[in-house]
């Protein structure tokens, strides 16, 4: 029983925590941001301290932000702050009512949440330095460690933590309002919003730390929120459908993407079989919706390679030429050394694998890559199957050294295990 309860919490953790945080600010205002962090945090506390013993209550989130809003009050009435916020968090604030468990993939757009796409821009606000916008936000609506956001930055844990507190500095003292931004203010703020739930996702799609390859409640939380933005009628925008389109085609793998093991199986191994075939559909109405209007983003040209994927029957029957051709217009538009990569494996697929280990070894800045695993990992695939074994196995084994995951690890060795 304890230890079910304390997995509900985390589950709960992932799924409300933004939204009790986007509620508490709302109703505190944004220069109590760190009061509602807190008095949320608080609230997690008390249930691992309790449920284990007391048992889970009949209503898990509504117990969770009744005590938050307690903390939170708790919290004021003891800085002697409490003469209208008290009155504002307990009457003004509506009642708490999280969202019914969902299916991770649906096609219809969620009801409108202003309070959560209010705390995503406020984490986006000008006042925050641009390097530290993405962060914020997925630490306060996706409920990420700081351990999670360093590795998606691949920046030190003790630089993510630094930004964080100057992110939170400059909300205070740039007297950042809770609430959707106006219209001139928009537009940059979404992309740095759309750029948070990308990388949210991105931990989701593949874990960088534990011992299973796919979060479910980390890339729902992403597909969730990404859906709040492309369904309110100021934020609705091709980019965001084109990032929901790309988060539901990467999604619909989920279910081949591992064995009962724990294995994880590459694109070219899966069970296509085993793909989800709605989310597959939802994913390219979304896309199609993307096409609306004239500026083509980062996430149309990679929901363009997902979608080539989806429509695949087999692996073989890939339309990899197409697959090139968009590798190439992302490349020129990002500049991004793992754009790179990932074109120079769809090259080997077109012109073979020697072709492809020549381009990895040109890419530009490939520095940036050291210490990135899937670097050696694509070239031990490549020198395999260019049958050069020795070349491959020393590739697998530096892939080894670098893997941050067990599934990662487990591929690694078991592949290196074919070889020797």
């Amino acid at each position: 029983m304890a230890a079910d309860s304390i997995t509900l919490v985390e589950h709960l953790f992932r799924r409300q925590a933004g939204q009790m945080v986007a509620r508490l600010t709302r109703a505190l205002g944004s220069r109590h941001l760190a009061v509602a962090e807190d008095a949320v945090q608080d609230a997690l506390i008390a249930a691992l301290q309790q449920w284990p013993y007391r048992g889970v209550p009949d209503q898990p989130e509504a117990w969770l932000y009744q005590v938050a809003k307690n903390r939170a009050l708790d919290r004021l009435r003891h800085v002697k702050m409490a003469a209208g916020k008290v009155s504002a968090i307990g009457q003004g604030a509506p009642a708490f009512n999280p969202p019914a468990a969902s299916t991770l993939l649906r096609d219809e757009l969620p009801p409108v949440d202003d309070d959560q796409l209010g705390l995503l821009f406020l984490s986006c606000h000008p006042a925050v330095a641009a390097d530290a916008r993405v962060a914020l936000a997925l630490k306060l609506v996706g409920g990420f460690g700081v351990g999670e956001i360093a590795r998606a930055f691949l920046a030190q844990e003790s630089a993510i933590a630094q930004r964080l507190v100057r992110a939170k500095r400059s909300l205070r003292a740039g007297g950042a309002d809770f609430g959707m931004p106006s219209p001139a203010d928009l537009a940059p703020r979404l992309d740095s919003v759309l750029e948070s739930l990308y990388l949210m996702f991105n931990e989701g799609y593949a874990a960088t730390t534990g011992d299973t390859l796919v979060r479910d409640d980390v890339a729902g939380e992403a597909i969730r929120l990404v859906s709040l933005v492309a369904a309110h009628p100021a934020t609705a925008s091709p980019a965001a459908s084109a990032l929901l389109a790309l988060m539901l085609l990467q999604a619909s793998r989920f279910p081949a993407r591992s064995g009962g093991d724990g294995l994880l199986f590459l694109l070219r191994d899966q069970d296509r079989s085993k793909w989800d075939r709605a989310a597959v559909a939802a994913g390219l109405r979304a896309l199609d919706r993307a096409a609306a209007g004239d500026r083509v983003t980062a996430y149309h040209l990679e929901a363009g390679i997902a979608a080539c994927h989806a429509v695949a029957p087999s692996w073989a029957s890939t339309d990899w030429p197409r697959i090139v051709a968009l590798y190439d217009d992302l490349l020129a538009l990002t500049g991004s050394p793992v754009v790179a990569l990932n074109r120079a494996i769809a090259i080997s697929r077109v012109d073979g694998p020697l072709a492809g280990l020549a381009v990895i070894e040109s890419i530009k800045y490939r520095e940036a890559l050291d210490g990135y695993p899937l670097l050696p990992a694509a070239q031990a695939e490549l020198w395999r199957e260019s049958g050069d074994l020795a070349q491959a196995a020393a590739c697998y084994r530096e892939a080894l050294t670098l893997a941050r995951s067990a599934p990662e690890q487990r591929w690694l060795s078991a592949r290196l295990a074919h070889l020797v």
